[in-house]
Formats: structure tokens, C-alpha cells, sequence
């Protein structure tokens, strides 16, 4: 049940006095808009990183539900924002479904030391064209522009201590063969942080011609 059910005063906006100046509280929703992946290939792909990894037990690695292409990160938006964002990004779904193929694994480092591995995936341009006009489209709110090119890829584990370099090796020195899919669904979606790890629901979907 939802807390705001039981008491609804201590679920509106607080406000408060702070230094001879007027404060108020707003409800915040951290969102990203993320391309869906076929369970399928999520299953696959994970597969083969249990397959190298020689202590996949002890790795804290991602769940399948969990695993997605991330398009643009918005981060913390006011609530009320969230329908207006929703709006601003339906023209989503005048582009078509993406072809991918699953590419290669790769690390990326922090401090000399790799902190996440990820699966690389290659697709036509247009895929960039889609995020270039995000960033445009979501400046109108003053969510920041990411300046990086987009490279697609999905994280697969987040790596706490050096995993050692054999383990490096083997999934640098793996090859995909011909590991194609297609995906047709953009999320709009909304992550909570909890002390268990973050929780995702979707506020809306966009289906890809």
C-alpha cells in the first residue's frame, strides 16, 4: 500500500524557513529512457559471462531485468515534470525498430582498474540521430546534455575488486558469432534507490515502427 494512503500530510511538499528565506520541499523522480532487450539475449549473453568467469558465484552480476541499453540519463526531475517529459519524447515512435548485433566485451576503468564490464552492440545510425534529438528535445527542462559520443552497450557487472587479468583477457578475447536481434520498445523509466539496489518502473512505453 501505498504511505500516501495512510497519512496524507506527511506525503505533501514540506516547506520551511531557513535564514530569513522561503524553502519548499518537491518531489524528485530519477528517470532514464532506456531501448528494451529481448530476454532471450539477455539470458545468452549472461550465460556466456558465467561461462568465463571461473568465480561467477562470488560476482554480484546484473539481472536479466535489470539489463537494458540506456539512451539518456536524465537523473532527478521534479515530479511534475515527469507527464510534460513524457510528452516531449513520444516523437520516439516515428523512428523504426533496431537491427543489433552483439559486438564485444569491454571494461571500463576507474583508477587504472576496471570497474564495469560491458557488451558492445552495433547498429545503423540512426541510433545516434535518436539520442542527439533526446538531449535536444530534454534541454527544454535543463537536464544537461551528455557531450560523449553514444556508444550502445550494456553493463553486465559492476566490479568492486580487480577481478585479475586472466579473467580480463578471457572476456576481451571472446567472440560473438552472428548474434543478431531486433528490438522494437523505448521506456521511458523511473528508478528508485533502496538499500537492496535500485527498483524500475516503467511511466511509459513507445513502440518503434
Amino acid at each position: 500500500m501505498n504511505d500516501c494512503s495512510i497519512n496524507k500530510e506527511q506525503c505533501k511538499p514540506h516547506s520551511i524557513w531557513f535564514e530569513s528565506s522561503f524553502l519548499e520541499y518537491r518531489w524528485m523522480s530519477r528517470l532514464f529512457i532506456a531501448l528494451k532487450i529481448p530476454f532471450e539475449i539477455k539470458d545468452k549473453i549472461l550465460d556466456v559471462c558465467y561461462e568465463l568467469s571461473e568465480t561467477s558465484e562470488l560476482l554480484k552480476w546484473e539481472k536479466p531485468e535489470k539489463i537494458h541499453l540506456t539512451l539518456k540519463f536524465i537523473g532527478e526531475v521534479e515530479e511534475e515534470l515527469v507527464s510534460s517529459i513524457a510528452k516531449e519524447i513520444a516523437f520516439i515512435e516515428e523512428y523504426s525498430s533496431f537491427n543489433f548485433n552483439v559486438a564485444k566485451f569491454g571494461f571500463f576503468y576507474r583508477n587504472g582498474l576496471p570497474g564495469i564490464l560491458w557488451c558492445g552492440l552495433q547498429t545503423d545510425e540512426s541510433i545516434i540521430r535518436l539520442v542527439e534529438q533526446l538531449n535536444q528535445r530534454l534541454s527544454i527542462f535543463s537536464i544537461s546534455v551528455e557531450r560523449r559520443k553514444f556508444k550502445p552497450h550494456l553493463t553486465m557487472l559492476r566490479i568492486k575488486k580487480n577481478p585479475g587479468k586472466n579473467f580480463i583477457s578471457k572476456f576481451e578475447k571472446y567472440s560473438f558469432d552472428n548474434w543478431n536481434f531486433n528490438s522494437s520498445e523505448i521506456t521511458l523509466i523511473k528508478s528508485e534507490l533502496f538499500p537492496t539496489g535500485a527498483r524500475y518502473t516503467d511511466i511509459k512505453k513507445y513502440n518503434l515502427n
